[in-house]
């Protein structure tokens, strides 16, 4: 630690190089940044109030992020300046968990009624095992037991369920996203299945939700491997001014798809399952896709002119059509004269 002058503090900070506390004019130099990289963007958040807090009251800095006092003096106890991961979140797991509590004689019994009544689920077996060993048993119990040894008519099938189940669990909805009125903060991703002359063909569609640049590609399988490969040609388009991806719950958009979004950095947020009205600015754009391009005679199966054909179509979508949710501007012209962002040029679109 070092004292400095309270301009070069002030220099210091704007430069990201330095964290200080206030009125005490102390500095702790870099080692501190190395730290900030390390942590999470929710952590970072946090650090965020830490600063923010030097030079306002504890109620300023809770109604300016707006977040509880409570909330705020749980971090701040925690927070230790020289330890970022501080402000990190802990693991809720209970320190005491519920135990093995099926004995010897009542698992043999249910392996027992399982193996004869595969089929029936652990209310039924529940009823059963009442009534033959004139004793009661949880239903949990029971389904402790076929869970440990596998009892399933289809195991193959029930782990794939299994497996499916904990993967949508982890995913991030939608409806956790607080939306934010700038070009790039969401782009939404679709598809459309096509049957073209007894064969299938897939167009990937993506638009901006608040901006509305549009893109949309042919493709003629339904793999996450082309969902990847729109998902970089759409960051590439719009000059890597992408910070969330919204998508539906569909394959094509895991594995690959995924990969894709972690290498661009991208934070990935679904549908709710079976509900459209989520993603209700692309599902627009589909349909105007098929009333104004694919209606009027573009159809076919050949990917290759199907895509020529639509890229100039999404030039006169994006640069010409007026929108009536822009205040009958084109996307273009609003990018540009709200977002100052640097617009998707046609050239850009041949690719």
């Amino acid at each position: 630690m070092q004292k400095i002058s309270k301009n070069d503090l002030l220099t210091l900070k704007k430069l990201g190089l330095a964290r200080y506390i206030e009125g005490m004019n102390i500095i702790h130099v870099l080692p501190e940044v190395d730290q900030i990289s390390d942590i999470s963007k929710s952590a970072k958040q946090r650090l965020s109030w830490m600063d923010y807090s030097q030079n306002h009251t504890i109620a300023q800095t809770c109604r300016y992020f707006g977040i509880a006092p409570k909330t705020f003096h749980k971090w701040r106890k925690r927070y230790n300046p020289h330890d970022l991961t501080s402000l990190e979140e802990k693991s809720r797991r209970p320190k005491r968990t519920r135990q093995w509590q099926v004995t010897g004689e009542e698992e043999r019994r249910v392996l027992a009624l399982r193996t004869r009544y595969i089929r029936y689920g652990k209310m039924k077996l529940q009823v059963i095992y009442k009534t033959i060993y004139q004793e009661p048993i949880s239903s949990w119990k029971i389904q402790r037991v076929i869970k440990k040894h596998s009892l399933y008519f289809h195991p193959k099938k029930n782990k794939m369920t299994q497996t499916k189940r904990a993967r949508s669990g982890l995913k991030k909805r939608i409806t956790e996203l607080k939306k934010e009125p700038r070009s790039g903060f969401l782009i939404a991703v679709d598809t459309i299945c096509l049957n073209v002359y007894n064969q299938r063909r897939y167009i990937l569609t993506g638009i901006d939700v608040y901006g509305k640049i549009a893109f949309a590609r042919m493709y003629p399988g339904h793999g996450s491997a082309y969902a990847a490969d729109f998902l970089k040609r759409i960051h590439y388009l719009l000059n890597g001014k992408i910070e969330n991806i919204q998508t539906d719950n569909g394959s094509e958009f895991a594995k690959y798809f995924v990969k894709a979004a972690e290498t661009l950095k991208l934070t990935h947020y679904h549908s709710r399952v079976r509900t459209p009205k989520d993603n209700p600015v692309d599902e627009r754009f589909n349909r105007t896709l098929e009333d104004e391009f694919i209606a009027l005679g573009h159809l076919t199966n050949d990917c290759g002119i199907f895509n020529r054909e639509l890229t100039e179509w999404l030039i006169e979508y994006n640069f010409h059509r007026p929108h009536q949710t822009l205040q009958y501007l084109t996307p273009i012209q609003f990018e540009s004269n709200y977002s100052k962002v640097l617009p998707m040029y046609p050239s850009s679109t041949k690719h």
